[in-house]
């Protein structure tokens, strides 16, 4: 099989999101030969849409390129209605890509000659530039991103650019766009996963050894480190990489050469134009290439799942700036005030965090509901999964990065903290473990140590202030080591089961994130 040559000399513009790779096809007057280390485009935003002009109409409308068989024009009202180009031009650098290669392709079998694939990537080339440029001038007649490209390819070369789309159809040419756009947006997205771990994780270095209360039912319940806490977000972050890497995996097939619905009888290579764009092979069903979008459904699933965990660190964080809590302190760098009363430092970074989650989750909503009915193979209805997944990957991009920015700038309030921890008799569950490794029933245990709260509620003191003569008129059992089990700090020490808030188990789990994440240990 012959493969085609990618190029790392391009000059690309970079995303304002993700950085651009310099995965593209160069045209050669011989055959075309692959290099495995250049990298394929990271995901293109809008940016460059924002930097092109706005679309303009012709002053008449030309001919469609698919209206050989009609007599009449659409009127504007649908034309306006149907056009794609207001937003999928922003899949315009994965377009070029995809044509690149399948004019090297149909060159290889034969289908068109080597001057012509020249002619051609060198055309596509120039319209990159003029995009990149922003020369470029996107036209709503031509409806969508591959109709603006071909067009304009054709008024730029001519003939050959006619036969660009020898077998194959917008239907597969914007499934492998897609692909590859959801494929770059997925490796964009786990770069800033890790970015806001490594946050984390050398937040949780700055505070060794903070006790803070933890807490089921936003009831006080057992202490914890702070590490400890710090590092569940951690773990949670690293299972949402984990999804979106098994998503890519599933995302990185070649619909390429499925046309239409049902292949053609043309003699293409279509393993070769699926090994040139970096896809692990060509999709095995043509109907399927063209008609389903569960790749893009998982992706938000995945999105989702990440913004929810992200919601759930802005909850907290937000609680814990609060007067009520007071445990933290966000810098001036990521708080904001208000217009009217002049005390006031908001979160409000975190607040959008959590509230940006619900577009996240109303993205996948959108393109479920989407979905849902249709028919075999490529309806119409397709063209409205751009949306929801450009905004979905924008909305999650941005709640990464400003995660770790404000874990950047927060500070956690020691005395504060060490002050609220008294409250809420956090030990009383070591007490029972205590009872227990006596050789008292756990129930039991938990009814003797209960009764030692209530004793507890009843004199307005900790469970450290019970005097021994107090506990023993409770259960007899009671030594005096048992005040080696009250208080937080003698709780946490007694913490040992893998996975737990002991100190030397969260140092553990410390070490573990610090070498998987090649974090410096010199602060």
């Amino acid at each position: 099989m012959e493969s085609l040559l990618i190029s790392s000399s391009s000059s690309l513009t970079t995303s304002p999101i993700f950085p651009s790779s310099k995965h593209a096809l160069t045209p050669k007057p011989q055959n075309l030969t692959f290099n495995s280390n250049a990298r394929l485009v990271l995901f293109t935003c809008a940016a460059q849409q924002m930097n092109s002009p706005p679309s303009t109409e012709a002053k008449e409308k030309e001919v469609k390129l698919w209206g050989g068989r009609f007599e009449e024009s659409v009127t504007d009202a649908v034309e306006k209605f149907t056009e794609s180009i207001s937003f999928d031009k922003a899949l315009y650098k994965q377009d070029i890509m995809g044509s690149k290669a399948h004019a090297s392709m149909l060159a290889k079998q034969g289908l068109m000659s080597d001057s012509d694939r020249d002619t051609i990537i060198k055309g596509l080339e120039e319209i990159e530039r003029q995009i990149e440029a922003g020369e470029f001038v996107w036209r709503t007649d031509r409806e969508d991103v591959h109709m603006n490209i071909e067009a304009a390819l054709t008024d730029l070369v001519g003939e050959p650019a006619k036969k660009l789309h020898t077998a194959r159809s917008r239907n597969d040419q914007v499934a492998t766009d897609f692909r590859l756009w959801c494929r770059d947006a997925i490796d964009g997205i786990i770069s800033r996963i890790k970015n806001l771990q490594i946050a984390m994780v050398e937040l949780a270095l700055q505070n060794e050894g903070l006790i803070v209360p933890g807490y089921t039912h936003l009831q006080r319940a057992q202490p914890v480190l702070l590490q400890h806490l710090l590092l569940a977000y951690v773990e949670q972050l690293e299972r949402d990489a984990g999804r979106l890497l098994d998503c890519r995996a599933r995302v990185n097939f070649c619909p390429l050469g499925a046309c239409a619905l049902a292949g053609t009888g043309l003699p293409i290579d279509r393993f070769m134009t699926s090994d040139a764009l970096g896809f692990t092979a060509p999709m095995r069903n043509s109907i399927d290439a063209v008609s389903d979008r569960d790749f893009v459904l998982e992706l938000l699933s995945a999105n989702s799942i990440t913004a929810v965990h992200l919601s759930r660190l802005g909850e907290e964080w937000v609680l814990w700036a609060s007067e009520e809590f007071g445990f933290l302190t966000p810098s001036d760098k990521v708080s904001t005030g208000s217009s009217i009363m002049p005390q006031k430092k908001n979160p409000d970074p975190m607040e959008l965090v959590r509230g940006k989650s619900a577009r996240v989750i109303g993205d996948l909503v959108s393109l479920l509901v989407l979905c849902k009915g249709l028919p075999h193979a490529y309806n119409r209805d397709l063209q409205e999964d751009k949306e929801p997944v450009f905004d979905s990957v924008k909305a999650i991009v941005g709640m990464l990065e400003v995660s770790a920015e404000f874990a950047q700038n927060v500070s956690f309030n020691r005395e504060r903290i060490q002050k609220a921890l008294p409250a809420g008799h956090l030990d009383a569950t070591t007490l029972a473990d205590y009872l227990v490794k006596k050789g008292i029933p756990f129930r039991t245990s938990h009814d003797i140590v209960g009764r030692s709260v209530a004793l507890c509620v009843s004199r307005n003191c900790e469970l450290q202030d019970l005097s021994l003569d107090e506990l023993n008129s409770l259960n007899p059992i009671f030594d005096k080591d048992v005040y080696e089990y009250l208080g937080v700090e003698n709780s946490i020490k007694k913490f040992r089961s893998y996975g737990s808030t002991g100190s030397e188990c969260v140092a553990g789990q410390l070490d573990y994130w610090i070498d998987k994440l090649s974090i410096s240990r010199e602060r």
